[in-house]
């Protein structure tokens, strides 16, 4: 068939790899699939058949893809550079037309050349960014960064692994198969380069401006400030007043509100107490609502002639010259008295008094009593001191203890104040150690030392079930015998003498059978054969035996017995002795029995008879005798008999 026949005669319909081929040649201007006029170009003929054999010859999947897509490599723009490796850019002109060349032959050539655009100049692959983002550091060249003008880098690629995002512009490539290609006349750049499963692809760099597209900074004016923000704004650090309104009543643990009129100013009741190696005192401590606890702090001072009278933390008055918030909704009536409760004083606190060489009044304990009614809030508020003398001398200390007590409100006056339980009915461990004194309910407390080592006024209570060993030096007056031994006895178990112990925690001390007596063996004069000496007590070993009872699901803590055993000295020449060495130790021994574990269920327990087949042989029997001639009992053994043959072949 001659070549004008084919341009003259209907086009057939095209294959469906024809258009895809088509469709490559529109981006790419491939030589191989032209559309000038067949008359004008030789060869025509063996071109088209050549191009029908292309079409059948052609794989499917090896069409022009986007850069984008996930089965086409994208060459990175650091790779895309001249001379960089991986891969070598091609560009080809349109000058005069070429020959169609051999099939299974390529032209592309193995290096980079400078690229020509009809009509312009050279061109570079990468013109120079507008703004070089990765230039931080002026006059020096920031490593990387294939923008800097301070690198003075031709191709940046020689010297930098790679390239910074930002340094160079985005680039978007069109790739297919490299065996579809045999000449480019596309006017952009192009390369060839192996993909990761070693097939090469031609890639041509497409002219894509959305990549490059500067965004100029838009104007905003008062006008749509406000419009732009609500659009295109998110969440905000700042956080807006936002008036609530204060809780109705008090929550367990909430710091508890106070007023002070004089200076129209809402507080926080303060415990003060110790932080650090030095138990230094912290003023900003809350007091917590239902939160009865104690504290002990020290403070010292550099110049206590002049903090005497003028530091607030020694005076009394600075912790009851404010009135005590009922609830904290009383914050939006401050001129509502009925929201507020007085500090009530126990008994007169004097004011700290320079005397001389001596701080006088000073405020060594503070005991806070506040009474509490359910959601109602504070009912009264009570406080009540210890105060101290205080030397003026360099390096002078003080030790402040601070005790704030929760109860209910006592409507009734005449009600009698109930001391604290250690448990209800048990002991609970941790909590003091209740006895009885007469009929004066208290807990048995240890000896406590100051920072110099001598016995302090001071006492720590024994706590339940906690072994504890406290020890300190007294410090002896000239005095006699009796009266030296009294002292130290007074020392060691306290000024009251402990003579009942609690059984439980919830001891009455109405209740004489609910308490135990204490055994005590003290010194004794004949057993140290000493007639002219002074026979004293060095030290006191608490001994306590307790158990569990009840329930193993709720035991119950209870003394089983206490006994106060003392270790007694013998000292000639008392009189001439200034310091005595004493200790005290708390033993807690548990001697609970556990009892036996409980039985379970009774177990059933299966008897079979000796002879298995005895019920059997009474059922023949029984059947041999009321039917004579009956074949069923013979049947029923027989069909037993074989079903155990049957077991003992599986």
């Amino acid at each position: 068939m001659h070549a004008d026949d084919v341009t003259r005669d209907a086009p057939p319909p095209l294959h469906p790899l024809a258009e895809r081929l088509a469709t490559a040649a529109a981006h790419f201007k491939l030589v191989g699939v032209s559309t000038a006029p067949c008359a004008v170009r030789p060869m025509c003929t063996s071109q088209l058949e050549l191009l029908q054999v292309f079409f059948l010859m052609l794989p499917g999947g090896v069409w022009p893809q986007p850069a984008s897509s996930p089965s086409a490599p994208v060459p990175t723009p650091s790779d895309a550079g001249p001379g960089s490796p991986g891969g070598t850019l091609q560009s080809s002109s349109e000058g005069s037309e070429t020959p169609w060349p051999v099939p299974g032959i390529s032209t592309l050539g193995p290096t980079a050349v400078t690229l020509s655009a009809p009509g312009n100049g050279t061109v570079h692959l990468f013109p120079a960014l507008p703004v070089c983002v990765c230039d931080l550091t002026p006059g020096t060249c920031d490593i990387n960064c294939c923008c800097d003008k301070d690198c003075y880098l031709l191709h940046p690629r020689t010297v930098f692994s790679f390239c910074l995002p930002g340094s160079v512009r985005s680039s978007s490539w069109m790739c297919v198969d490299n065996s579809l290609i045999f000449r480019s006349n596309s006017p952009f750049p192009s390369r060839v380069f192996m993909d990761s499963s070693g097939i090469k692809q031609f890639c041509v760099l497409a002219n894509n401006s959305k990549l490059n597209y500067f965004q100029k900074l838009q104007k905003v004016n008062a006008t749509h400030f406000e419009a732009l923000a609500t659009e295109f704004g998110g969440g905000s650090f700042t956080s807006t007043i936002q008036t609530q309104s204060p809780p109705p009543h008090y929550k367990a643990g909430d710091p508890i509100l106070t007023y002070f009129p004089e200076w129209s100013v809402i507080s926080l009741l303060r415990q003060p107490a110790g932080v650090g190696a030095g138990g230094f005192c912290a003023e900003s401590n809350p007091a917590g609502f239902l939160e009865s606890k104690s504290t002990t702090c020290a403070r010292f001072f550099k110049n206590l002639t002049s903090s005497c009278t003028s530091d607030p933390a020694l005076n009394a008055a600075s912790y009851y010259n404010f009135t005590v918030l009922k609830v904290p909704r009383g914050m939006t009536d401050l001129q509502n008295m009925k929201f507020q409760v007085p500090v009530t004083l126990v008994s007169q606190a004097g004011s700290p008094l320079l005397s001389g060489n001596t701080c006088q009044n000073v405020v060594s304990q503070v005991i806070y009593e506040i009474e509490t009614n359910g959601t109602l809030g504070i009912q009264k508020v009570s406080v009540s001191f210890g105060q101290t003398n205080l030397t003026i001398e360099p390096g002078t200390s003080l030790q402040q203890h601070f005790l704030i007590r929760f109860r209910a409100f006592q409507q009734n006056k005449a009600a009698s104040l109930t001391s604290l339980r250690s448990g209800n009915p048990g002991y609970i461990v941790g909590k003091p150690l209740l006895a009885l004194t007469g009929d004066i309910s208290h807990s048995i407390t240890l000896m406590q030392s100051k920072g110099d080592g001598i016995c302090s006024v001071k006492r720590h209570e024994v706590q339940f079930g906690v072994n504890a060993i406290s020890g300190c030096k007294l410090r002896l007056k000239k005095m006699d015998c009796s009266h030296l031994q009294q002292e130290i006895y007074e020392t060691l178990h306290g000024k009251t003498s402990p003579e009942h112990v609690a059984i439980f925690g919830n001891a009455d001390p109405a209740q004489k059978t609910e308490w135990m007596r204490i055994l005590s063996r003290n010194c004794s004069v004949s057993a140290m054969h000493c007639t002219s000496c002074c026979v004293i007590p060095v030290s006191l070993e608490i001994q306590v035996l307790w158990a569990y009872i009840g329930l193993q699901s709720n035991p119950q803590a209870h003394v089983s017995g206490t006994r106060f055993l003392y270790q007694c000295q013998s000292i000639k020449d008392y009189q001439q002795v200034t310091e005595v060495p004493l200790t005290t130790v708390v033993t807690f021994v548990d001697i609970t029995q556990k009892p036996e574990p409980p039985r379970g269920q009774p177990r059933i327990d299966w008897k079979l008879p000796f002879d298995f087949f005895f019920p059997f042989k009474v059922a023949f029997s029984r059947g041999v005798d009321s039917q004579k001639g009956s074949a069923s009992p013979v049947l029923i053994l027989c069909l037993l008999v074989l079903g155990v043959l049957n077991l003992d072949t599986m």
